[in-house]
């Protein structure tokens, strides 16, 4: 109803690339799913695994569903939408994160970690053996080819972390702490905050 008055949320950026990325890799995994077979980028790293297949995998990769897991103590419902899941011949899982880049070496940023604590923490309770060490699968723009024949190239590679979830648990009560209180006056540079201005009245 605010879009018909002209009043927009402010939008985020644009992840076409990223996107495109994420659908062509889940393509390609779900084929070895299906046939139970190591995907190349796995053989190739040596990785003791296979895409894990379960009757929900394409829930827990919808963004709108997810892995979910019903806080109790925060009355909160988080959760996730991992982009895959990897399983040993122990039955134990590792979660595993696409990632679309333009920098030569990929950056393990604070976000990319505790994306994947969080995918492991919400596995874990749902009841699943979850390794400590997961994998961002980089797909990286080769700048050296460049544009030849009229094509962008890509490498790929496959890039490990060791994940700690320690954290998630004190973090969803701070978060439910946060919400209990008083909302913070708005900053006029905010593009959310304008929004938020603009529709309380209507």
């Amino acid at each position: 109803m605010y879009v018909g008055k002209g009043i927009n949320r402010p939008s985020g950026f644009p992840f076409t690339i990223n996107n495109a990325i994420d659908f062509l890799l889940k393509k390609e995994f779900d084929e070895h799913r299906k046939a139970g077979t190591a995907h190349y980028l796995i053989q190739r790293e040596k990785i003791d695994a296979v895409p894990f297949m379960h009757e929900n995998i394409d829930k827990w990769r919808h963004n709108f569903t997810g892995i979910q897991y019903e806080h109790q103590k925060s009355g909160f419902l988080v959760f996730g939408a991992v982009d895959d899941i990897w399983i040993d011949k122990k039955g134990e899982l590792m979660v595993i994160d696409y990632k679309a880049s333009g920098a030569q070496k990929g950056e393990l940023y604070d976000s990319y970690k505790r994306q994947m604590e969080i995918y492991q923490w919400l596995l874990r309770h749902n009841g699943f053996i979850v390794k400590n060490r997961g994998y961002f699968v980089y797909a990286r723009v080769d700048k050296e080819k460049g544009f030849a024949g009229g094509d962008l190239h890509f490498t790929m590679d496959v890039q490990p972390y060791d994940g700690n979830d320690v954290w998630v648990e004190e973090r969803i009560m701070e978060a439910k702490k946060c919400l209990s209180e008083p909302m913070p006056i708005a900053d006029a540079e905010c593009g959310y905050c304008k929004y938020r201005d603009r529709i309380k009245d209507i």
